[in-house]
């Protein structure tokens, strides 16, 4: 079954639907114009878009405090995997804690924080892909530069956009601070810079691939939140934003190719 990791930003009542790198979503080339006295095409740079109004969305919400010091997993298979790697264990999964991990590219190093509070399950799956070697050599597939939607999106070996660890999870925080009222977690907030958060497919969907946010982006609360990034991860990625996205769209592979080399 194949996986089109996507992200959506909803600006006004219009919801725009972001598919990572898929064949139905590919970069779109800039604007050319033709002169009539003759056939030479010039390309001009499109024009840059007004920057969003963030005060109209809402925050992220609390995180809800643990009740218990563990919990309990499930990662149903999905085939295939992009690489073969082990399922994560599934019980006794701590909630506490801090686990800090370097995202060593050739665009320069990605320190992160991942955070058990806020997702345990996601942190407990991350943590046993960097162990088994699953993120080294992988491709960050997608940078997005328009204004509400400012991340790179990385986390599948086969650099397709589709491809996952041979597994799935359900979502965590923000989405499960809507327990009580799920139809709040369709009214987008502000995912801030320096949030780290998960790619998907749809609900329940996550697998391998994340996205690090390196301006204030709008987005449902159905991207599960588990980690920051540092400010000189942040200065890594202002970089390859600065590079700009192949082909001068604002949704695409990022115009100067980003490996992770090895994470640890």
């Amino acid at each position: 079954m194949n996986r089109t990791s996507a992200l959506t930003i909803a600006v006004s009542a219009t919801a725009l639907v972001l598919a990572g790198c898929s064949g139905s979503t590919e970069p779109a080339a800039a604007p050319t114009t033709t002169p009539s006295s003759s056939t030479t095409t010039t390309t001009e740079a499109p024009a840059p878009r007004p920057a969003l109004d963030l005060s109209r969305f809402g925050a992220l919400p609390p995180v809800p405090q643990p009740t218990t010091d563990t919990v309990s997993c499930s990662y149903p298979a999905e085939s295939p995997a992009a690489k073969e790697v082990d399922a994560p264990a599934t019980d006794n999964i701590d909630v506490f804690g801090n686990v800090d991990v370097t995202l060593s590219t050739n665009q320069g190093p990605i320190d992160i924080t991942l955070d058990r509070t806020q997702a345990p399950c996601t942190v407990n799956s991350v943590v046993g892909l960097v162990q088994q070697g699953y993120f080294d050599g992988s491709p960050c597939h997608r940078l997005t530069t328009s204004p509400g939607l400012e991340v790179v999106q990385c986390g599948d070996p086969s650099g397709s956009g589709r491809g996952g660890p041979g597994y799935t999870f359900a979502n965590e925080y923000p989405t499960t601070a809507y327990t009580d009222d799920p139809a709040q977690a369709e009214n987008p907030v502000v995912y801030p810079r320096g949030t780290l958060a998960m790619a998907n497919a749809g609900p329940d969907t996550n697998g391998s691939q994340f996205f690090l946010v390196y301006a204030d982006s709008v987005l449902p609360p159905q991207y599960t939140v588990f980690g920051t990034i540092s400010d000189s991860g942040l200065q890594t990625l202002d970089a390859i934003a600065a590079g700009g996205v192949t082909g001068g769209s604002e949704d695409g592979a990022p115009a100067n190719p980003v490996i992770v080399e090895s994470a640890a």
